[in-house]
């Protein structure tokens, strides 16, 4: 086991985004021709060292164009010529040390900000680009289609700035960088986009709004004080920040299984990954209307309470949660964690809550031995304890209609037959019921109703006392 664990980590290690030390092209490749190149349009620091990888500032949530040019030789990759490719971009951290806990850090960053991301597209500056998609249980990656013959730039907003992951002891720390990374694939044979053409991306650092000026201003300004010795040092600003071929991104292996959806899905939904249930149970039933969770639920039950209901985004983050632990948390809780839309969702399914109607009554149909009962009350004799059966009517639009069709429900008749409802008033008046009235009707009032003969054959009149 810890040979397979050492292997494992050497392996990681192994890989370019693990190594920011070797920033530039090996040797044999420096003359390499790529078939893309990838401009993002913002300016380099010019504090940045030669032979360094080159360090961009950005401000938080302002768009910036990032340039999809088609650098391939004539006759190079005919058979992307007249089709389209497929590119994922990630913002993705570069610190080794933040690579190892990323999954906890973005955990982390959507608890602090629910319903934001980290990367976005600004669709509307964008030119070309062809079915953006943005999965919503991965915050820091987009995708597209375009077309490497037409013109193609792409105009995206990072939302998260360095510091938000800076180790907070004393104040004043440094932000973290990140790196923009782009994966380009091309169809295989059955259309699906997961075989590579090229990656490359650049060095970020992220800033409040305005922020990027002031820093890049101030680098200027110290670069300037420098001796021309000192300036030899450093690599001039660039305008534009080309993004430098890197390996593909690791989890690139997931296209295979995972497809996004619109590219080469028939499902417009994110699928549910496999071995959600239990290995000696068929995959469950649709839902039915009560299911509730139980506190003695396993994390694997709770898990599968989840999928069931529609939950499948959050079942990584509450992978661990038993039903006792999904209980315990509170509406503030699952709003900050999974959002308003979905929180609010989340936490009425974890409390078993049933949509209420809008008004509740209760009726009792009116018998003779009701009217014996009265009688016998008002002549003074002893009233035996009688039990009266109320059936419970639940209105949504709180109309005349509404209440007919209940109440020929619960006589078992056509609503045809119900000529006029009444709702009894002072001195014995019958007030017709009308769309106000019932909307003035407190909720969960009783009723005993009363039936009277109408005037043309099977119809009857009904008065609510």
């Amino acid at each position: 086991m810890n040979l397979s664990a050492k292997s494992l980590r050497s392996d990681v290690l192994a890989l370019p985004i693990f190594k920011q030390e070797e920033s530039s092209l090996p040797p044999e490749n420096e003359n390499k021709i790529l078939p893309f190149q990838y401009v993002l349009c913002a300016a380099t620091s010019p504090a940045v060292k030669l032979h360094d990888e080159t360090l961009t500032y950005l401000n938080q949530g302002q768009s910036y164009e990032i340039r999809m040019l088609d650098n391939r030789k004539i006759g190079e990759l005919p058979e992307i010529n007249g089709k389209l490719v497929k590119s994922i971009f990630r913002v993705v951290f570069h610190d080794r040390r933040l690579q190892y806990t990323e999954h906890q850090q973005l955990e982390g960053w959507r608890w602090n900000r629910p319903g934001d991301r980290i990367l976005d597209i600004d669709i509307p500056m964008s030119v070309g680009i062809i079915d953006p998609r943005a999965n919503p249980t991965q915050l820091n990656t987009v995708e597209f289609l375009w077309d490497p013959s037409k013109r193609t730039s792409v105009f995206i907003q990072v939302h998260c700035i360095s510091t938000e992951f800076t180790m907070r002891k004393h104040g004043g720390e440094k932000g973290v960088p990140f790196r923009v990374q782009i994966d380009t694939f091309k169809e295989n044979e059955n259309g699906e986009y997961t075989e590579h053409l090229h990656s490359a991306s650049c060095q970020i650092k992220v800033f409040k709004p305005k922020g990027a000026d002031r820093k890049q201003k101030t680098d200027r300004e110290k670069m300037e004080k420098r001796t021309p010795h000192e300036k030899e040092k450093y690599q001039p600003s660039y305008e534009t920040t080309i993004l430098t071929e890197c390996s593909p991104w690791p989890e690139i292996t997931y296209v295979n299984n995972a497809p996004s959806p619109g590219f080469n899905s028939s499902h417009s939904s994110f699928s549910i990954g496999e071995g959600n249930g239990s290995p000696n149970h068929q995959p469950e039933p649709p839902p039915p209307i009560a299911d509730n969770l139980l506190p003695t639920s396993t994390p694997q039950e709770a898990q599968q309470w989840l999928h069931r209901n529609r939950f499948s985004t959050f079942s990584r983050l509450f992978r661990n949660f038993s039903g006792a632990d999904l209980l315990k948390l509170t509406r503030e809780d699952v709003i900050q964690i999974c959002g308003p839309a979905d929180g609010i969702r989340l936490f009425n399914a974890l409390k078993g809550r049933m949509v209420r109607p809008r008004l509740t009554i209760y009726v009792c149909q009116e018998s003779q031995q009701l009217r014996d009962l009265q009688q016998k009350h008002e002549d003074g004799d002893a009233v035996t304890s009688t039990f009266f059966v109320y059936h419970a009517i639940y209105l949504e639009e709180l109309t005349a209609v509404e209440l007919t069709e209940k109440l020929a429900q619960l006589f078992s008749i056509s609503s045809q037959q119900i000529s006029q409802i009444y709702k009894q008033g002072p001195t014995g008046i019958h007030v017709l019921i009308s769309d106000e009235m019932i909307q003035n009707f407190q909720d969960e009032s009783c009723f005993v109703l009363d039936t009277m003969k109408a005037e043309t054959n099977d119809s009857y009149h009904i008065i609510l006392k």
